[in-house]
């Protein structure tokens, strides 16, 4: 609880000669001592701040991932408290500091065991202080939050886990469907190749296998499947889940159980878009579960998760092992990854404005394909304004530049890639020509009654004679009626990858009728320098200042 909020709401605010000072920077870092005596930072720590003597109500802040704060402060003397107490190991900690902030001076305040009130920590309510001593569930992340990873299919975008040092990663099916690769990414900027080992739907568990390599300095999450009896989990307990949120940095979210089912337990948690898939434990930090989603909910919403069991994924575990006996190795080179700095929005305006003539994507056609090219220009133009925004130079053809489908969460904040849509062409077969054509003969005009031509299914690109691996090759899937649907190409690239010094760009498109045909294009170098010109104030950011 708040302390001394009543009495600071009663004093009254005095202004005084020091509110005309420059504000000084107070570095606040919490950390505390793990049983190998490594420093532990304590995210999510709430501190109380107040100048002393108090004279208003205290300033709530709370530590991020790291267990470090900045706050910008007057000159003065100030009280640090803690909200409440964080809870490590069988004990409690607390802190309350007093800190001289000089003007025009840092100062750095660190928090940790020796300068601590320590205690014993509050009786807990829940049911799983059985299994061991509770710990703040906090603490959890930065303990694992280098073992948990971002899961990407074509289709799909969610979290998993490692959990051995040979490189088998754990998520829930859901995920990965029936796809037989994927790509985990351990960190902004390196992302494998997956083999899936196996994927079970009647467990909902799913085993990946990456290069042992890169797991190689990772803790792996034990998951213990040794141990011959597990304490069920109950109605009301609190349990701690980890995810690798689309947006944003590696997270965790609290809940309770709310029901226990045949299918699993459902636990009422809060996950972000990409947050499903990752480990779940009670509050004394043995692993319960993998998070996934429940059977008929929204999931888009993301109100509630199930847990998918421990004996569930120590199943999948056994059966992938004898799997990977035979199973190619996976392949131990990283794959691109988005820019780690964002396209700065002053500069996407400017562009916008500066822009003469039409703001719709550049397009192409294939035999069987409509291929359109678009730059974050034109999607911030058709996110904040209307000028010649979703249009589209192709008679019939549409382009929302706000509607990704599946994947609208991801262009939301115009990441700097050059995105390529591929959509099957609309064609009439000749036998309904054939049939127009005679009802014209005999004074009926009828209209083109057109469908789609076989859905896409992958695209190769080419700068020169040398093949361009795409960040991301997603798929979209596009409702034409209550009972069908057309796959789409989303193929996302980086900025420097299909440029003027290709000569040429080339396409190779792929249709789900004939997979092993292409159907080639070459793209006009007009288009490639509009492109290239798009990107120009990124270029020149990225070029002169690190991000």
């Amino acid at each position: 609880m708040l302390r001394g909020l009543t009495l600071a709401a009663l004093l009254a605010t005095v202004p005084g000669v020091a509110s005309a000072q420059a504000l000084s920077v107070l570095h606040i870092k919490v950390t505390l001592t793990d049983a190998a005596q490594a420093s532990m930072p304590v995210p999510r720590h709430a501190l109380l701040i107040s100048d002393d003597p108090p004279t208003a109500v205290p300033r709530r802040v709370v530590t991020g991932p790291d267990g470090t704060t900045d706050v910008r402060l007057r000159p003065g003397s100030y009280t640090i408290e803690s909200d409440e107490p964080v809870t490590f190991d069988g004990k409690s900690y607390q802190w309350t500091q007093t800190v001289a902030i000089a003007a025009g001076r840092d100062t750095v305040l660190d928090l940790t065991a020796k300068n601590a009130e320590v205690g014993a920590p509050a009786p807990s309510s829940s049911s799983s202080s059985a299994a061991g001593r509770e710990n703040d569930p906090s603490l959890l992340l930065p303990k694992w939050k280098d073992s948990v990873v971002a899961v990407w299919t074509p289709t799909s975008r969610a979290s998993g886990f490692v959990v051995d040092a040979t490189g088998l990663v754990l998520t829930n099916q859901h995920v990965i469907g029936s796809a037989a690769t994927a790509e985990v990414q351990l960190t902004p900027s390196v992302k494998v190749a997956a083999r899936v080992l196996m994927a079970d739907r009647t467990r909902d568990v799913a085993v990946l296998w990456i290069d042992s390599s890169l797991v190689a300095s990772i803790g792996a999450v034990p998951l213990d499947c040794a141990t011959p009896s597990r304490t069920p989990l109950t109605d009301g307990q609190k349990i701690v889940t980890l995810g690798a949120p689309l947006r944003g940095q590696k997270d965790l979210s609290v809940g309770e159980v709310i029901r226990i089912e045949s299918q699993g337990t459902v636990a009422d948690f809060r996950l972000a878009a990409g947050g499903i898939g990752g480990p779940v434990f009670d509050t004394g930090g043995r692993l319960v579960g993998v998070s996934s989603v429940v059977e008929g909910g929204d999931t888009r919403s993301r109100r509630d998760a199930r847990v998918v069991s421990i004996d569930n994924a120590c199943e999948a575990i056994r059966s992938a092992e004898t799997t990977r006996q035979t199973a190619a190795p996976p392949a131990a080179a990283l794959l691109p990854v988005e820019p780690l700095r964002p396209f700065p929005v002053d500069a996407l305006e400017a562009a916008v404005k500066s822009r003469a003539g039409s703001l719709n994507p550049y397009q192409v056609s294939s035999s069987d394909f409509d291929v359109a090219f678009i730059t974050p220009v034109l999607v911030y133009n058709a996110q904040h304004n209307t000028r010649n925004a979703g249009g589209s130079t192709m008679p019939g053809r549409q382009i929302d530049l706000t509607d990704f489908g599946e994947w609208s969460d991801y262009f939301l904040d115009t990441p700097p890639v050059l995105i390529v849509r591929v959509t099957p062409k609309q064609t009439e077969s000749f036998w309904t020509t054939f049939a127009r054509g005679a009802a014209y003969t005999q004074g009926v005009a009828l209209p083109p009654i057109k469908h789609f031509k076989p859905g896409f299914l992958r695209l190769r690109a080419y700068c020169g004679d040398a093949e361009v691996t795409p960040i991301h090759p997603f798929l979209l899937e596009q409702r034409v009626s209550e009972t069908d649907a057309i796959h789409e190409g989303l193929y996302v690239f980086d900025v420097q990858a299909l440029g003027p010094q290709c000569k040429p760009v080339k396409f190779s498109l792929y249709s789900e009728k004939e997979p092993d045909k292409p159907d080639s294009k070459t793209i006009d170098p007009p288009i490639i320098d509009r492109i290239w010109q798009d990107f120009a104030p990124y270029r020149a950011l990225t070029t002169t200042t690190p991000p």
